[in-house]
Order: structure tokens, then sequence, then C-alpha cells
């Protein structure tokens, strides 16, 4: 029997016990997804419709007090806009009834409904404000109360079946893991136990010709190898017998010393976990490791003098680019960021990908003089999977963040505009700067989604042809009070002839809007901002020029990285800005740049291809 067969042989119980964990992982999966899959179907919908009728209830009793307070549209506007969405999540509730108890509640809540329903049209038929009064305070608010509370009696009904059916799915998931586990480790230790007591059989040579290699690599170069079997193992230690007879020959040469101290050099890069490639000054492949073998597909054996034929045309094309900049600039190079990595297709990987990220050394004399350049590939492979997760975990905190949010946004707002009652003086400052507080988080969960489409690639472009004169003004209009407000002058200056652009005008409206904003936010008081259009044969330039404190040459490039806030910018947004707006130029064709000196201002230019003339 072959050493291969052998060895097949040996992992079958391993394999067996994998196979065991496997349809027991898979069976669990299925009894979880389907205790998942009751809830969300028999319950959440409810809720969800319970939660919508109380809230266009509400604002229907917001609208019979507007008419109580004589503001008889505004509150005939608001009940006609809320009357059909209650009746629709009505109609959704009385179609997805499957808790016990719910029949009676969803009837009971039809029966209130159509009463306050009833009473609401008496009541706005009603005559004066004394009469409407009386009305609301003695039949439209009972009949409210109970409305809800019968919404509210159909929404405990729901999630108190979803807290019972989460409660029994995690006693089922308890029971299936444990179940699981025992069975997958008794599966396991049983086929690792077989596994290697086979293996150790198999192997057991192996360990005879590494003590052979061992000792003959401490210069015992009479050692060998005493294997007496007829597969391939003992093959092997009659070639490795063979070969110490002649690298005891060699050993007694001066031909032999050189080959060994070619060899521990080799090994040395051999022992190194990323692709190296040396050349010489004529770019001629002299060494390579087994790494470079792996990845790259080019062997040692073949690699002295020959070109990379085998490796990839863009590994070739990139190992090409940074010899040839090593060769000219003393310091080597390095990469200027991961987005420099290329993706290659090691041999055997299974369509597992790796990223390299190409750096080179000049390889020089004890002189100074530069005999050739060392390129490693390093393997970034993990990093960018890390970088990934943390970018797919930030998107998804983000929207999660955006429901719950936009309900206490309303929530503020009804609050700070007093349509559920009254304030003081020290209420209503406490919800506005509340107000001020979640329009900031809105703005910064708005970031983070912005980001997570650019990061995915799914940032799509609704272009329209605009004149550059109406992008301007219009970008300019928001910001006229703010800038007031803080006694700054902001004006624009578009001369004729600019032209028109092919832009997605949302997305080109908020690349201005952040460029303007951040100037009013760190220009001092009385100073001032220019929104400048311009325009060079096919390119048109619209500027945004403050009179700030400016921003320092070392920061100057980092302000459009991800996540980056200059020291001493104090609090704000999530440091995306920027990099969103380069991002979005970039999409359009553009360029966005920066021109700025410590104590001059900063000029902050965004550069968009013209439109062709009609």
């Amino acid at each position: 029997m072959t050493l291969r067969a052998k060895i097949l042989l040996a992992q079958t119980p391993l394999a067996g016990a994998l196979i065991l964990i496997a349809v027991l992982s898979g069976i669990t999966s299925a009894a979880l997804g389907r205790n998942v899959a009751s809830i969300l179907q028999d319950n959440y919908r409810s809720v969800l419709a319970a939660e919508r009728m109380k809230e266009s209830l509400e604002r229907i009793d917001s609208a019979a007090m507007f008419i109580v307070a004589g503001e008889r549209g505004r509150g005939m506007a608001q009940a006609e806009q809320n009357f059909p969405r209650f009746e629709a999540e009505l109609t959704v509730q009385q179609n997805n009834i499957t808790e016990r108890g719910e029949p009676e509640a969803t009837i009971v809540l039809r029966q209130s409904w159509n009463a306050y329903r009833a009473a609401f049209d008496r009541f706005v038929g009603g005559g004066n404000h004394a009469a409407l009064e009386a009305s609301y305070f003695e039949t439209m608010n009972p009949l409210f109360v109970a409305t809800k509370n019968a919404a509210d009696r159909i929404l405990d009904l729901n999630q108190d079946a979803m807290v019972r059916k989460r409660d029994q799915a995690r006693r089922s998931a308890k029971r299936f893991n444990a179940v699981m586990l025992a069975t997958a480790l008794l599966a396991s230790l049983i086929g690792l136990g077989a596994s290697t007591v086979l293996t150790r059989r198999i192997l057991s040579p192996l360990s005879v010709l590494g003590q052979t290699a061992r000792r003959l690599g401490e210069g015992d170069m009479e050692v060998r190898a005493k294997v007496s079997r007829q597969d391939e193992i003992g093959t092997l230690a009659r070639d490795f017998n063979l070969m110490a007879d002649r690298l005891a020959q060699y050993r007694h040469s001066s031909l032999g010393e050189l080959l060994q101290a070619q060899q521990q050099a080799q090994a040395a890069i051999d022992s190194l976990p990323d692709p190296i490639l040396i050349f010489d000054l004529e770019g001629s492949l002299l060494s390579a490791n087994r790494a470079a073998e792996r990845v790259l597909h080019v062997t040692v054996e073949e690699s002295t003098g020959a070109p990379m034929v085998r490796a990839e045309p863009q590994i070739r094309a990139v190992v090409e680019k940074v010899r040839v900049k090593a060769l000219a600039d003393e310091a080597g190079y390095a990469p200027g960021g991961f987005d420099e990595a290329v993706r290659v297709s090691p041999a055997g990987s299974d369509g597992n990908d790796v990223f390299l990220l190409p750096r080179a050394a000049r390889v020089t004399t004890e002189q100074g003089g530069l005999v050739g350049v060392t390129v490693i590939l390093q393997d970034v492979t993990r990093v960018l999977r890390f970088d990934e997760l943390k970018n797919n975990l930030v998107a998804t905190v983000a929207h999660e963040f955006r429901t719950p949010l936009t309900s206490l946004r309303m929530a503020v707002h009804l609050c700070a505009e007093e349509s559920v009652g009254p304030l003081n003086d020290k209420q209503l400052d406490l919800m506005q700067a509340a107000r001020q507080d979640t329009e900031r988080l809105q703005q910064i969960v708005d970031d983070l989604l912005d980001l997570s489409r650019i990061q995915a690639g799914r940032m799509e472009l609704h272009r329209r042809r605009v004149s550059v004169e109406s992008l301007i003004r219009e970008a300019i209009a928001p910001f006229a009070s703010a800038a007031r407000d803080k006694n700054l002058g902001l004006k624009s200056d578009i001369p004729p002839g600019l032209g028109e652009v092919d832009v997605d005008t949302e997305r080109m409206q908020l690349v201005l809007a952040n460029l303007i904003g951040n100037a009013i936010r760190y220009t001092p008081a009385g100073g001032a901002i220019v929104v400048r259009g311009r325009r060079a044969d096919t390119t048109v330039f619209v500027e945004v020029q403050d009179d700030g404190p400016g921003i320092p040459k070392q920061y100057q490039t980092a302000v459009f990285d991800k996540f980056f806030r200059m020291p001493g910018s104090g609090s704000g947004g999530a440091g995306l800005g920027l990099y969103i707006a380069k991002e979005i130029t970039l999409a359009h064709g553009g360029r966005l740049s920066l021109t700025s000196e410590p104590g001059q201002g900063s000029l902050f230019s965004v550069e968009l291809p013209a439109s062709a003339a009609a």
C-alpha cells in the first residue's frame, strides 16, 4: 500500500466525526430557524401594526386639539392624513390574528375605532369653541383612551407571545447545543484518537529521518538513516542517504563550502512567510523563496537568471514598477497605503485569494555599490479582512441606529414644538438642546451609511445637467442664516460663461454643504467666506475660500481620510465629511483638493468635467 493510501485511511475516522458534526449542526440550525421565523411571521407584524395605529391615533387626537384651539384647517389636514393609515394597519391586524385572546381584542379595537371615528365626524361638525371643547373632553378623549387601550392590549398579547416563543427557542437552543456539543466532543475524541494512532504508526520512520537530518545539519557527515520499508518513505530514506554521501564529498572541497553558504542564505529567506524576490541590476530574477513559489508560481530551481514568465501579468507589472522605483531612490520603495495591495490566487488555494503589499529595498556591497534589488510582497490579507469586518460592523450599527433615532427625533421635535402640550422655559431649553444633539447624531449616522455605501461600491449617481451658477446658489442658500448669526460674510463670485455640469445634484450639494459648513464652523466672527466658480477649458472649478486659521501642512492630506479629526478641532461629527466629499467627487470623474497656509485661511476646490455644449 502506498503512503498516500495509508494517510488517507488514517484520516477516515476523523472525517467521519466531522461529517457527523456537520449533520448535527444542520439539524440544529434548521430547528432554530423555524423558531425565529415563527416569531417574525406570527407576532412582529401585529406589534408593528399596533405601534403604527397608536401613532396615527395620537396624531388624530392632536388634530382634534388643533380644531379646539381654532386651527381647523391644520387639524383637518392632519386627521385626514392619519385616518386611512389607522384603517390600513387595523386591516393588517385583522388578517394576522395568531394568539389566544387576540380575536376578541381585535373586535374590541374595531368597535372602539368605529365609535371614535363616528364621534370625530360629529365633533368636527360642532359649533362654537365652547361646544367643541366640551365635546372633546366629554366624548372624544374617553373614546381616544379606550381605542388606545384596545391597541395596547393587542400589542401586549403579541409582545408576550414573542417573549414566550423567544424563551422556548432559547431553551431549545440550549438543548440542541448540549446534545451537539456532547456528540461532537465524543465523535472528535474517537476520530482524533484513531487517526492519531494510525498516523503515528505510518509516520514513525519520519522521526528517524528527522533525527538523521538534524545530526547531518549539525555537521555529522557520517550519520545515515536506517529505514527498511518499501513505500515512499523507504525510497526517501535511500535518496536521503545518497544525498548524505554526496554532501560528505562536497564538504571537503571549496565548492562544497560555497554551496553550503548559498543554502544557508536560501534557507533564511525560505523561512520567511512573505514572497521575496531578488533581482540584479538588469532585472533578472536571481533568487526567490518558497513563499514566492507557492504564491507567485515561481520555483526556486527555475528562478536564477530567468524572467518571471509564470507569474500573473499584474504581479509582473507591480514587481517591475517597485523594482524600478527602488533603483531610482536610495531609500527604496515603501507603499503609501493598503490600496496598493494586489490580489493573487496562490496554487492550491481553492479560490481563497491573498492580498500582497509590495515594498522594495536596494542591495549594496560593503563599499556602497548597488548590485540589485530585493522585492518583498507582504501578505496583508488578514489586515484587509479585519478592515472589511470593521466596515461591516460600522454599517450594521449605523443601520440599526437609524430607525430608533428617527423615532427619537420625531418625539423630540413634537415636544419642542409643544405639539403634545405646553412646556416651561427651562423645559423648552432642554428640548431645544436635545433637538440639536439628535440632529447631530442623525448627521453622524447618515455619514456612516454613506461611508458603508461607498466602501461596498453601492453609491449610485442620478446625473442631470445643471448650470454651475444654480449649483452654487442652491448650495449657499441654506447657510445664509448661520453665517449671519456668526457675523460672517458669505458671498458668491459667479462670472458669466461657467456653463453646465452633469452631476447628481443631491450628492454634489452634499459635497458643497460640507465644505461651506466647515468654513462657517472654523472661520472666526467677522471673517468672510467666498464660494467661487471658474472655468478652464473643459473643466469647471467650484471653490470655497475662507480666512479662518488654516490647516497645517502635515494634516492637509490626512483631512481627507476616514475618521480623521484635526487636533484641537473640538466636538463635532465622526470625521467622515471630507472623505465622503472626496469619494463623491471622484465618482463624478472629478477631484477635490486643498490649498492652505496656517493663519491665512483655506481653499477647497471641487474640480468637475464640464458638460459638452448641446
